[in-house]
């Protein structure tokens, strides 16, 4: 086979959001395999003129394989489009592996996470000195389920910030469960489309979590963020800027010195 396999992560939504190196394959692409439910179709569009555009939203894994497998082996440049990054909730596993059995090149390009759109579009950082210094992402166990010791409750008892996808579904569910590890008037950021022409994004307490969630009849692409960083103190700050701390490239008396 001569052909080859770009799986590319889309980033969030906004076509600004995605990554060169992702844009410069799009555009380079033959055939153009793309999550349509999740994907915003100007990304697809930036595909050249002739390029073979597939949506995924009605189709099984093995379906999207043998189509992948039929255009590499005709020597076709194929790029396989997931909606937020490929680490995440993208079946790069199950589709990296079979192309690897067949012998079929594979790259793979990362792309920008909602939990990162969100945090910039809150202009709000994450980790804040001596609040919190951990970012867990996952979700709510739904159909699907997650491993026993992934549960929500074992989670949640870090107090870390807690990106939760795929979750606005069972929100009731994972609303009463974080109020037995997080206060609650906890922040919570509701991302719904976060990036996308009709965005919508909020900070209420977590016991207003599933009322607000239901009023806006939430089911789909959206993403919790809980996080006590939402709203830091004042005086919250990183010892790295601090004058009184020494590190590789300056020494603490330095620092004093000149900040005097």
């Amino acid at each position: 086979m001569s052909g080859k396999v770009w799986i590319v992560g889309a980033g969030p939504g906004a076509p600004d959001l995605l990554t060169l190196r992702a844009a410069r394959v799009i555009e380079q692409a033959e055939v153009l395999i793309w999550t349509d439910s999740l994907v915003n179709p100007q990304l697809a569009a930036m595909a050249p003129e002739g390029c073979e555009r597939l949506r995924t939203s009605t189709l099984t894994l093995e379906e999207v394989m043998g189509v992948m497998l039929d255009r590499v082996a005709r020597g076709q440049r194929v790029v396989r489009l997931h909606d937020g990054d490929t680490c995440l909730y993208s079946a790069l596993h199950e589709q990296r592996c079979r192309l690897e059995e067949a012998g079929v090149e594979v790259e793979v390009v990362p792309g920008l996470s909602a939990y990162q759109a969100t945090a910039a579009a809150l202009q709000s950082e994450l980790t804040v000195p001596g609040l919190v210094q951990t970012i867990v992402l996952s979700r709510a166990g739904g159909r699907t389920g997650v491993p026993e010791h992934e549960s929500l409750a074992k989670l949640a008892a870090l107090q870390a910030s807690l990106c939760l996808y795929l979750s606005a579904r069972h929100v009731e569910e994972v609303q009463a469960e974080l109020l037995l590890h997080y206060p609650a008037d906890t922040p919570v950021a509701i991302a719904y489309r976060v990036s996308w022409p009709d965005q919508w994004l909020t900070v209420v307490p977590l016991q207003a979590m599933t009322q607000v969630s239901a009023e806006r009849q939430l089911i789909r692409t959206t993403l919790y963020v809980v996080s006590p960083a939402l709203a830091p103190p004042g005086e919250a700050r990183s010892k790295l800027y601090s004058a009184s701390h020494d590190h590789l490239f300056r020494a603490a008396s330095q620092a004093i010195s000149s900040a005097s």
